[in-house]
C-alpha cells in the first residue's frame, strides 16, 4: 500500500464518493423529480481514428423519440476531453469548460436548446455532423453526447462562465421512421465515442547528482515529465506513468516519496498523481537519503516499467541516474545534473485535486483543493515541488488505498443517474495505452 502523503487528501473528492455518484453530468443537475422525461434515444456514436492534430473532423449523431408523444423541444449537449475542441459555434448553443476534478479532466462542453419538434418513432440527424477539432495535444481522447427533453441546469461547481455561440443554429432534420433495428441502435439518452488521432507524447526522466559525508541526509529528486506534445489519459484507477527507483548503494532511505512503494529497502515503484498527464508536466519524486558509509560515485538507477507506452519514440530519455559522492569534504546535499535528456524543460505539477472533504465538486462531494506544480529544468534536480491535495497511485499503477476501491466504467451506473434526470455525462472511462 502505498504511503499517504499527508498534504494530499483523497483524489478528486474521493473514489467512494465518485462511485457513489457514478457519473452525474457535468454542466447539469438531474431534472425535477415530478418533471417526466420524455422517452428519448442518442444513436451509437461512431468512433474516430487517425484524427490529425490541428485538424477538424465532424461527429454525426442522430436522436430518437421513443415515446408515443411528439416532444416539443429537445437540449443536445456534448463534452470533449482535452485534447479536442469544438470546431462549429452554433448560436443555440451555450460553451463552456468544466474544470479538471473527481479523476476526471478538464472537459469542455456544449449545451443546444433546439426548438423543434420531434414527432414519435422518428430518427433525425443533424443538417451536417457536428464540427470538432483535434489539438496539437490530442492523441487519446472522448466525445460524450445526450439528448435531453428538459432543460439541463448548470451545477455552478467548477465550471467556466458559458459563451453563446455566434454561427447558424445546430438543426435536426428527419432521416426517417425508425424500425426496430434503430431503437436498438437508440438505447440510452447518452452516447460516447473515442477519438485517436496520430500523435506521441514523450515521457522523460532526470536523476540527481549528490554528495555529502558519512551520516549526512541528502535529498535526491527524481523527475519524470511529458514532453509532449500529446497530453496522455490511461486506464481509471491506473497511473499515467510508472517508475522503477534503485537506490544508490552505502546509502538508505529516511523519508521516501509519497508516490511510492517499497519493493525492497533500495528498491522503490512510483506512480503518478492522476490516470492522466498533460504535456510538459510530471511528477517530482523526493527521497530523503542517508549516506551510511563512503561508496565512490556510488549510482542508483531510474527507469520506467509497467505497461508498454507505443506513444512514446524516444527511449533515449527513459533510463537516469542517482549518483552520490561521498568523498571527503561534501557539502551535504547539493545537486546537480545526470540522466535524463539535454536542455532545459519546465516540469509542470499534477493538476489540483479536490479533496474528501464535505461540499460538493461537480459531481462527487468534496471541498476543491490547490493547483499544483512541478518546476525545473530538464536534467537539474533543483526544482520545487507544491503538492496537490489528493490521493496517489500505488507503485502497481493503482489507486493508493483510501477507504476506498477503484472505480471503473459505470455505463449501469452512469444510465441511473442519466435516468433521473440527466444533463451532459462524461464518463470516467481509462484507457491505457496497450489498449490502442
Amino acid at each position: 500500500m502505498n504511503q499517504t502523503r499527508t498534504s494530499r487528501r483523497v483524489l478528486r473528492g474521493g473514489v467512494g464518493a465518485l462511485a457513489a455518484v457514478a457519473l452525474t453530468g457535468l454542466g447539469a443537475t438531474p431534472a425535477l423529480a415530478d418533471e417526466e422525461e420524455p422517452d428519448l434515444g442518442i444513436g451509437n456514436l461512431a468512433r474516430i481514428t487517425g484524427a490529425e492534430p490541428g485538424g477538424g473532423f465532424g461527429m454525426p449523431f442522430s436522436v430518437l423519440n421513443k415515446g408515443t408523444e411528439e416532444v416539443a423541444k429537445v437540449w443536445v449537449s456534448y463534452a470533449v476531453s482535452p485534447g479536442l475542441r469544438a470546431a462549429d459555434s452554433y448560436s443555440n448553443c451555450e460553451y463552456a469548460t468544466a474544470y479538471s476534478h473527481d479523476e476526471r479532466p478538464d472537459s469542455h462542453y456544449a449545451v443546444c436548446a433546439i426548438d423543434q419538434p420531434l414527432k414519435p418513432g422518428v430518427v433525425y440527424v443533424p443538417e451536417r455532423p457536428v464540427g470538432l477539432k483535434a489539438l496539437d495535444s490530442a492523441m487519446y481522447d472522448d466525445v460524450y453526447m445526450t439528448v435531453n427533453g428538459t432543460e439541463p441546469a448548470p451545477s455552478g461547481d467548477g465550471e467556466s462562465d458559458p459563451v453563446p455561440g455566434t454561427g447558424a443554429p445546430l438543426k435536426l432534420v428527419e432521416k426517417g421512421p425508425a424500425d426496430e433495428a434503430d431503437r436498438e441502435k437508440h438505447p440510452e439518452r447518452y452516447a460516447m465515442a473515442d477519438v485517436t488521432s496520430d500523435n506521441t507524447a514523450d515521457y522523460a526522466l532526470t536523476g540527481a547528482k549528490l554528495s555529502g559525508k558519512v551520516g549526512d541526509k541528502v535529498t535526491a529528486a527524481v523527475k519524470f515529465i511529458n514532453k509532449g506534445p500529446a497530453w496522455v489519459y490511461l486506464e481509471q484507477g491506473q497511473g499515467a506513468a510508472t517508475v522503477d527507483i534503485r537506490i544508490p548503494a552505502g546509502t538508505s532511505v529516511v523519508k521516501p516519496d509519497g508516490f511510492c512503494d517499497k519493493v525492497t529497502t533500495s528498491h522503490y515503484r512510483c506512480g503518478t498523481s492522476q490516470s492522466w498527464v498533460d504535456e510538459n508536466a510530471g511528477e517530482t519524486y523526493s527521497f530523503v537519503l542517508r549516506i551510511d558509509k563512503a561508496v565512490d560515485n556510488a549510482v542508483g538507477k531510474v527507469k520506467f516499467t509497467g505497461k508498454a507506452r507505443p506513444f512514446d519514440r524516444n527511449p533515449a530519455n527513459d533510463t537516469a541516474e542517482i549518483v552520490i559522492n561521498a568523498g571527503t569534504g561534501g557539502t551535504g546535499g547539493s545537486t546537480g545534473t545526470t540522466g535524463g535528456s539535454s536542455g532545459s524543460a519546465s516540469t509542470g505539477g499534477s493538476t489540483g485535486s479536490t479533496g474528501g472533504s464535505s461540499g460538493s465538486t461537480g459531481t462527487t462531494s468534496g471541498s476543491s483543493g490547490s493547483t499544483g506544480t512541478t518546476s525545473g529544468s530538464s536534467g537539474t534536480t533543483g526544482g520545487s515541488t507544491t503538492g496537490t491535495t489528493g490521493s496517489q497511485t500505488t507503485a502497481g499503477g493503482d489507486l493508493a488505498a483510501t477507504g476506498a476501491t477503484s472505480t471503473g466504467p459505470m455505463i449501469g451506473a452512469a444510465a441511473a443517474a442519466l435516468a433521473a434526470g440527466g444533463g451532459i455525462l462524461y464518463a470516467v472511462r481509462r484507457r491505457s495505452a496497450a489498449q490502442r
